[in-house]
């Protein structure tokens, strides 16, 4: 009589450590499902926030009469933004789909698990009303050979019922999570529908912006030859901060041998120019500098609190003239009007000048490093000032005509121009 309801006991601790493992694999899906979700949602306010900010400055440029450069810069910026937009939501929607398909495995073996305890539980009280009934229970203790003996049967008789009533219990919190589950299915079946809709508006959205790049670059097509007079003068501007800045260097490497020399031999003369090719011999402060600035690639601050880059560093093609490559020292960020421009690091002021085309212009030295801040319309620091990380240093020049407000910004190492993007933070 006893040797049945150990085989069921020993049957259901069998499938409780089998429901243990899934429901622990599943928990730890279920983490990296939600962190996955959660830098999805990061990543879609980034890129929502971008567009609103585009947004914004299409609006600006709305008000002069001319369609400018600067209209099809935001328009690449916005529809750029866009389509990494549609991609994070089509994301998403592949996660609500992998979702609903475990909620409904999981309903479904749930939905089985209950089905077999019902039948379990049905058999259980068959079983009950016709062997253990009051009568029968008597006798089936009385008959035992000795105390011990009927002392077991009325254990045994204790913990069937238990067991039936633990029985019971797990088939109602079964049915009530497979309620809860189908409740949560629904409402990822709505997430799924709302997120249909916003990539259906927002590829919308994108075909509207490729349709009005489409007009500005035509319209600009027609004119080349002040498109090229434009590109030609941002190039000779380029090409005189370039100047400046290895004149700069090698007037600074020049300064730096002769304070050595002073050193070495007690007198005010200065030794023989370094040749071409040679670097600064730097200070332990310069060195500690360096060696700090360095150790920030990639999470140095953006000179700018709001903008987006407009042009990259390097070649590439011209963003209406298709036959013609452009080249870029630095990057350019296009900001609101009279943004604050910010130190990226600490570091000292080398040089402020004014260059034709590019207006004010502030040189930061950070040891072996030099920052290049162009296109300012006021400036806040002077030459040999020591500035701090995130310090203003100045703001950024407005052009009145189509609203421009762009800082070209450059990042050096000894001679060698670096990539900004590569040493700034994300965004």
């Amino acid at each position: 009589m006893i040797r049945p309801e150990f085989n069921v006991s020993r049957m259901m601790r069998a499938i409780g450590l089998l429901a243990a493992m899934i429901i622990l694999v599943t928990s730890a899906g279920l983490a990296q499902s939600s962190k996955d979700k959660e830098k999805l949602q990061q990543t879609k306010k980034k890129l929502e926030d971008e567009i609103r900010y585009t947004n914004e400055m299409l609006e600006k440029t709305k008000k002069t009469r001319e369609t400018s450069l600067n209209r099809i810069n935001i328009l690449n910026r916005q529809i750029h933004s866009r389509e990494a937009l549609i991609r994070t939501i089509n994301r998403e929607l592949d996660e609500v789909q992998v979702t609903m398909i475990a909620d409904s495995i999981r309903i479904g073996r749930m939905s089985k698990q209950l089905q077999a305890m019902r039948s379990e539980y049905a058999r259980m009280i068959t079983y009950a009303y016709r062997m253990m009934n009051g009568r029968s229970r008597l006798m089936f203790i009385f008959s035992a050979r000795d105390f011990n003996q009927a002392y077991v049967r009325l254990k045994y008789y204790q913990q069937y019922a238990e067991y039936r009533r633990r029985q019971a219990d797990k088939i109602e919190s079964t049915r009530k999570a497979i309620d809860a589950h189908r409740r949560e299915l629904e409402a990822v079946r709505l997430q799924k529908t709302t997120l249909v809709q916003a990539k259906q508006s927002e590829k919308q959205k994108l075909d509207r912006e490729k349709d009005e790049k489409a007009v500005a670059v035509k319209e600009l097509s027609s004119k080349e030859k002040q498109l090229m007079a434009t590109l030609k003068t941002k190039q000779q501007a380029a090409q005189r901060l370039e100047n400046a800045i290895e004149k700069l260097i090698a007037e600074e490497i020049r300064a730096a041998d002769a304070r050595k020399s002073k050193s070495k031999t007690g007198t005010g003369a200065a030794s023989k120019t370094l040749p071409e090719g040679s670097i600064m011999d730097f200070t332990p402060a310069e060195k500690e500098l360096s060696a700090s600035f360095s150790s920030n690639r990639g999470k140095l601050p953006w000179p700018c609190d709001q903008g987006f880059v407009s042009s990259d560093f390097g070649e590439h093609v011209h963003p209406v003239l298709e036959h013609v490559k452009v080249r870029n020292n630095g990057i350019d960020i296009t900001t609101g009007q009279r943004s604050a421009v910010k130190a990226v690091f600490g570091g000292k002021v080398s040089r402020v000048m004014s260059l034709t085309g590019l207006n004010q212009v502030v040189i930061i030295r950070h040891g072996a490093y030099l920052t290049v801040y162009s296109n300012l319309g006021e400036v806040s620091v002077r030459d040999g000032q020591e500035v701090a990380v995130r310090q203003v240093i100045g703001k950024v020049y407005a052009a009145p005509g189509d609203q421009k407000s762009e800082l070209h910004f450059e990042l050096w190492h000894g001679k060698v121009i670096q990539d900004p993007e590569t040493w700034l933070a994300g965004r």
